[in-house]
């Protein structure tokens, strides 16, 4: 033993390249985590670690140019798994995958929201690791093929791995497996090693279409035989059947807004009405991965989670899938949708046509006479959807089937003040006389609320018109929020804890604080889910936990469809203690808990007592949810389950 820390502290001093690209990688895989999740788990370091001198002592069997290059590349690759992944986290509060490059051309079209949201000034350091290891190479010289050194790194790398998955949680390997939950395995395992697995996870569809098709056939067909999709029959059975449907698909409104005031108005007061007067589901979260808004649709439409792996909209737009679209048109409706962007944005054009809707009207079926955010404004876009709906009626016939797709609500709401006039003035008192305070009109959180007032106006004025010509008669519109606005933990925190007066966040020591943390966060992230009619539906609210993949049971049984293959569930009939939101990342709300798959902790909502197998039991649900969901995207199981 005295021999090999000898053979270590001789490597250290004779190899000074090796020592710097070990020393500088392993502190940026720290760093990272630390930045993004906060975690500075002892088990994550020995991997960390274990990984970058594994890799390092390669370098040690080469001469020395081909040495210094080869640490010069490597440091190249070990910057690609660490600056993307820091920035993408900020946004998505996830880590990035390989398969995101198949949907990275739509960043372009956002690239306003990752400046303001996700880039931040400190990412960019870490590139200062390039020069510095290029100058490193140009001044010092590593002992040519130290076989000695390479030796003893090789063995001191596997020694630290092998401590490293020694360490607990013993749990954390099955998710390194499963991947489900990217946060939980940077924290357990390092930056590095996620990154290596994703590739891999990224090449397991193609690779498993060879060798895993066969199991996951069975394990999903004895899945569906144990837990038989029937028809549900409740008061809601059919209540909207052979009725009009104008879905709006809300871009990032989330429902704490519908009970926001400033000075006196609210933020949104139509859609507030219209929860007033309709079915409001006031419990209910989008279930989105990297997709966002496509997952959306998605989940919506199926009842099917979204890809672990990618988006269904871009990689997996071919398979087949049992639709809300396709149901109803089955049923004699006409299916159409429309937005004002481009309609391969997403891959619309495409999934749209494969998910069962008759026509696509995209951004080429509009005039683009106003431009807010990324292209079309809503209010322009409403005022043309309105004859259109029109002409479908007249041609067409009823019933019809539309989904409207808002746009300028989208981050990152830079251009808010000028299409917004919503008040933001708060006034405070300061050594007894009235101030003015306009904090939040400067914020990114305050820009949002301004957009979403705009969008609010929006609907309210589409809802007026479609009422004067006459097309809310025996129709249903229906609003849902597409996902949150993923304006930030710290953004979101000045609702609560920005003090106008001082002009700083109040912290834990101030007596004015609010308590609200990461989980507060995660819960807040409701989005409205809301069935409206003029006059066919009456006010009832629904405050069971309910996730989008609980759309396609529940509005179809209103509807009189069923989609044997949804993985949801129709809310209306499962009580509030039975009732589950299923996240993508295999993390759970209930009425009683959130549970976060990542850390492996349960952050109580209400009081009560908890069975001690409350947990362990709906994360197997959870779990089994995800694995035939994925199982029936990847393998396109649908052409072999009829």
């Amino acid at each position: 033993m005295k021999k090999f820390f000898h053979s270590i502290s001789e490597l250290v001093k004779e190899n000074p390249i090796f020592t710097f690209f070990v020393v500088v990688n392993f502190l940026d895989a720290v760093l990272v985590r630390l930045t993004t999740t906060g975690t500075c788990g002892v088990r994550a370091f020995f991997f960390e670690l274990g990984t970058v001198l594994l890799f390092g002592s390669f370098g040690l069997r080469m001469k020395n140019k081909e040495q210094k290059i080869y640490y010069v590349f490597m440091t190249i690759v070990f910057l690609w798994c660490v600056v993307p992944n820091a920035i993408y986290y900020n946004f998505y509060n996830s880590f990035v995958s390989v398969s995101f490059i198949a949907t990275s051309v739509f960043v372009a079209d956002v690239k306003d929201a990752v400046v303001d949201i996700a880039i931040r000034p400190g990412d960019l350091l870490y590139l200062l690791v390039i020069p510095a290891i290029i100058f490193v190479v140009k001044k010092f010289k590593d002992k040519e093929e130290n076989k000695q050194g390479f030796k003893s790194s090789l063995v001191l790398s596997l020694v630290i791995i092998g401590i490293g998955s020694a360490l607990p949680p013993y749990y954390s390997f099955s998710r390194l497996f499963k991947f489900w939950n990217r946060v939980s395995v940077v924290n357990n395992f390092g930056v590095y090693i996620y990154q290596f697995d994703d590739i891999f996870q990224s090449l397991t569809p193609t690779i498993n279409n060879f060798f895993g098709y066969d199991k996951a056939l069975s394990d999903t067909k004895k899945y569906y035989e144990e837990n038989t999709n029937t028809k549900v029959i409740n008061e809601y059975t059919g209540i909207f059947e052979g009725k009009n449907v104008i879905a709006i698909h809300a871009e990032s409104l989330m429902s704490f807004l519908l009970d926001m005031e400033f000075n006196g108005k609210k933020v949104a007061p139509n859609i507030s009405k219209m929860a007033s007067e309709g079915i409001y589901f006031n419990n209910f979260y989008a279930e989105v991965g990297v997709g966002t808004s496509s997952d959306t649709e998605f989940t919506y439409a199926t009842g099917l989670m979204p890809s672990n792996n990618g988006t269904v909209f871009v990689n997996y737009y071919n398979n087949k899938f049992m639709t809300m679209q396709s149901l109803l048109h089955d049923k004699g409706y006409y299916v159409f949708s429309m937005h004002g962007n481009d309609g391969d944005f997403w891959n619309r054009r495409l999934m749209h046509a494969s998910m069962g809707y008759d026509n696509f009207y995209a951004k080429d079926s509009f005039e683009i006479d106003e431009v807010y955010g990324l292209g079309l404004s809503d209010k322009s876009f409403f005022r043309q959807v309105v004859p259109k709906i029109g002409e479908i009626k007249e041609e067409m016939g009823e019933p019809f089937y539309g989904t409207l797709i808002t746009l300028t609500n989208h981050t990152p709401w830079r251009e808010a003040a000028e299409y917004s006039d919503f008040d933001l003035t708060q006034y405070v008192e300061v050594d007894g006389e009235t101030v003015q305070s306009t904090y939040l009109a400067d914020s990114i959180i305050g820009k949002y609320i301004m957009s979403v007032n705009y969008m609010d106006e929006a609907i309210g004025e589409f809802i007026n018109d479609m009422d004067a010509a006459g097309l809310l008669e025996n129709t249903v519109v229906i609003i849902y929020g597409d996902h949150d606005a993923r304006a930030g933990y710290n953004q979101t925190n000045y609702l609560y804890n920005y003090d106008p007066v001082t002009g700083r966040v109040r912290t834990e020591e101030d007596p004015e604080y609010v308590e609200f943390n990461e989980y507060d966060y995660e819960i807040m992230k409701r989005v409205p889910f809301i069935i409206w009619s003029k006059d066919s539906v009456k006010n009832v609210v629904i405050d069971k936990p309910m996730g989008m993949i609980d759309v396609m049971p529940t509005l179809g049984n209103m509807l009189n469809i069923n989609n044997k293959y949804s993985l949801g569930r129709d809310i209306m009939s499962v009580s509030k203690e039975d009732a589950i939101v299923v996240l993508n990342d295999a993390s759970f709300i209930t009425d009683k808990i959130y549970y976060s798959a990542r850390n492996g902790e349960a952050y109580t909502i209400s009081t009560g007592i908890i069975p001690d197998d409350y947990i362990s039991t709906r994360r197997e649900y959870v779990d089994k949810i995800i694995e035939i969901s994925n199982n029936i995207i990847f393998y396109d199981l649908l052409k072999y389950l009829d």
